[in-house]
This record gives C-alpha cells, sequence and structure tokens, in this order.
C-alpha cells in the first residue's frame, strides 16, 4: 500500500477532508489530493504533523510494506466513486446476457451523496440487458495514479426529476441531445452498490 493510499484512508477514518486537511497543515487543498494520488511527496515538518494528527508512525506512511494498523475495509463512498471516475473521464459497464459477458464504455455518472447514477438511452441495447439482469460491475483506470477501481452491483431504474436536473447541469449534451419528444428515451440508473475496491 502505497503512502497516498494510506493518508487517504487514514484522513477519512477521522472524517477530516481534504479542505480540513490543508487548513490544518497550512499547505493547498492541490498538495494533499497529490500527495493522496502519490503525485508528490510531503515534507518532513509535514510528515511529522501528519503522523501525530492521524495518530500513526512516520515508518508506516512512508514504508510500503508496513501493516502497523489494520487498514482494510474501509467504506469507499458513492462519491468517492463518481470523483474517481470522473477524474478518468469514462467508465466501462459490463452487464451479462444469455451469460456471457458484455461490456462497454461509458461516459454519464452523478453521486448525489449517497448514491450514484448513470444514464444511457432507451434505444441502447443496455438499456433491455439492465432491465433483463441488473446485476453489473462498473470499472475505470486512472492513467496518472495507475490505479483502477471496480464497483459491483445492481441497478434500478432512478425516476427522480431532481436527479435528472442535477445530471443536466453536469452533462449539457443531456438538454441537446433529448429535447421534446426525445426525452422519453433518456433514463437514469441508480446503482446500488454491493462491494468496491481500489488497486
Amino acid at each position: 500500500m502505497t503512502m497516498g493510499e494510506k493518508l487517504t484512508i487514514l484522513r477519512k477514518r477521522k472524517n477530516i477532508t481534504q479542505e480540513q486537511l490543508s487548513e490544518i497543515l497550512n499547505v493547498s487543498r492541490q498538495s494533499v489530493s497529490r500527495w493522496e494520488m502519490d503525485m508528490a511527496f510531503p515534507e518532513t515538518e509535514k510528515l511529522i504533523k501528519l503522523s501525530r494528527l492521524l495518530e500513526c508512525s512516520i515508518d508506516f506512511l512512508l514504508k510500503d510494506d508496513m501493516q502497523e494498523d489494520p487498514i482494510h475495509d474501509v467504506e469507499i463512498s458513492a462519491n468517492d466513486c463518481c470523483q474517481f471516475i470522473r477524474e478518468c473521464g469514462y467508465f466501462f459497464l459490463a452487464t451479462s446476457v444469455d451469460g456471457q459477458p458484455k461490456l462497454r464504455p461509458m461516459g454519464m455518472i452523478y453521486s448525489n451523496d449517497m448514491n450514484l447514477f448513470i444514464a444511457t438511452d432507451k434505444r441502447k441495447k443496455v438499456y433491455s440487458e439492465l432491465l433483463n439482469n441488473p446485476f453489473v460491475e462498473l470499472a475505470s483506470y486512472n492513467l496518472n495514479t495507475r490505479k483502477w477501481i471496480r464497483i459491483t452491483g445492481k441497478m434500478a431504474v432512478e425516476s427522480s426529476n431532481q436527479i435528472k436536473e442535477e445530471m443536466e447541469l453536469i452533462y449539457p449534451m443531456i438538454k441537446q441531445e433529448y429535447i421534446d419528444h426525445d426525452e422519453i428515451f433518456f433514463i437514469i440508473f441508480k446503482v446500488m452498490i454491493e462491494h468496491v475496491s481500489i488497486a
């Protein structure tokens, strides 16, 4: 496990946001984000403060092979999943049709803090596939951090107008593509997350 992964997990255990941690350490939020993505490294002074704040040794943070504290089974939120995938710019959705896997690239994903949502078109095969077998896996790869996310779950049609409006704000192409009568083809699915792994 890398220093960035340990830092992320320990920070979340303390219920500290990246912004709060940046204020405590007197650095920018971008600095904290870069540390957690293993794109930069904290200075010695900051490492000392981090070890005190997160209640772990500096050696534990620095050495990849040290497992001083059980750091598994930390809950990864729907927001964490969404942020990871949006940084990647795309994700793959795997469905199962007649016992055969089907994989396709997707783009529109959203989280409202509690749940994860994806959008598609009722005229696409994926719509009928999800209705026939709602069990799916989503996956995405971040080229910068070289990490994968895998999300296993079950899909359910989401009919909330609020979720639709929030997705339209993030993805203006929804309004451009689905106007007037074509709007009946636009569909949102809620991802009922069963398991998430980032590696």
